[in-house]
Order: structure tokens, then sequence, then C-alpha cells
């Protein structure tokens, strides 16, 4: 697994660490995690049917996405979870620890990058360091030169949401 900060110093990747207690969902965050410069986020490790294509969908911590309609959207018959095991084969993370930071580990470049339009507008990103036990703040100009060095083109799309 890749150093993340080694990483981000090596770009030069601008960030702000906040440490806090382990969080696994987003109402755990709101409850733990302390109020942040950016905005938090929701990310989702998907696979369609066949578990041939895997995703990472971002988006905005307060939506519920609708996997039918964005399965749709991404011309799939079918969405799910990836499992904790192919969540630590193709992105080397546990489950709750799932951020666009861990795209550091996708090197072979397998899993698909779908951010929900609305929320690549905000200023700056809240994200997991490859560990659920803090959050670092990076700026959206700044997340795109780390996607980019990556070798990562995201996706922009209107997420659909229930």
């Amino acid at each position: 697994m890749t150093d993340i900060y080694a990483f981000l110093d090596a770009e030069r990747i601008p960030y702000e660490r906040f440490d806090h207690p382990p969080v696994y969902t987003v109402a755990e965050a709101e409850r733990l995690v302390p109020p942040l410069p950016a905005t938090h986020t929701k990310n989702l490790f998907l696979r369609d049917r066949r578990g041939e294509r895997h995703f990472l969908v971002v988006v905005g911590f307060e939506k519920m996405v609708d996997l039918k309609g964005l399965a749709r959207l991404l011309g799939v018959r079918k969405l799910g979870f990836g499992s904790p095991e192919r969540l630590r084969r193709y992105l080397g993370v546990e489950p709750g620890a799932v951020s666009l930071l861990a795209l550091v580990n996708d090197e072979a470049g397998a899993v698909e990058v779908v951010i929900d339009r609305p929320l690549w507008e905000a200023r700056a990103l809240a994200c997991h360091p490859l560990v659920n036990t803090s959050t670092l703040t990076i700026a959206r100009a700044d997340m795109a030169r780390f996607l980019r060095a990556t070798g990562h083109s995201p996706r922009l799309v209107d997420v659909p949401w229930r």
C-alpha cells in the first residue's frame, strides 16, 4: 500500500489533516469528525453484475444514491457493492476508509471514477487518507491534480438519488 502522505508531498498537493476516532458511516462522521473547511463526501465502491467493471462513486454525504438509475446512466445492467475483498484488491483499503485518495493504490486503472457534478463544484473536499481515523481537506483543484497523477479521469455526472 502506498504511503499517501509521501505521495501527496511528492506531488506537491497541499492538505490539512484532522485526526478523529474511527468512523464507518456518514452518521458517525457527523458525530465524531469536527467541522471542516471542506465538503464531506460519501464514497461508494461498486461493481457491475458480473464483477467485470468497478466504480468509485463520490457524492455529497447527504445523498442516497439510486443504484438502479446510476446503473442505467453508466450503461451497466446492475450495480452492487464490492465486497471487502474486492475493495482491498482494487483500492487497498478496508471498509470505512474508501475515498478518492484510495485511487493511489489502483495502479492498473481498473476502477472507474464517477463524481457527482454538484460535488465537484465544491471549493475543497474532505477525504480519508486510506484509514478512517483521519480526514484530509484538499482543494478541488489540487484533487484534480491528484487524480491526474494517479492516471484517473473522473466522469462527472448528475448522480441519481432518492
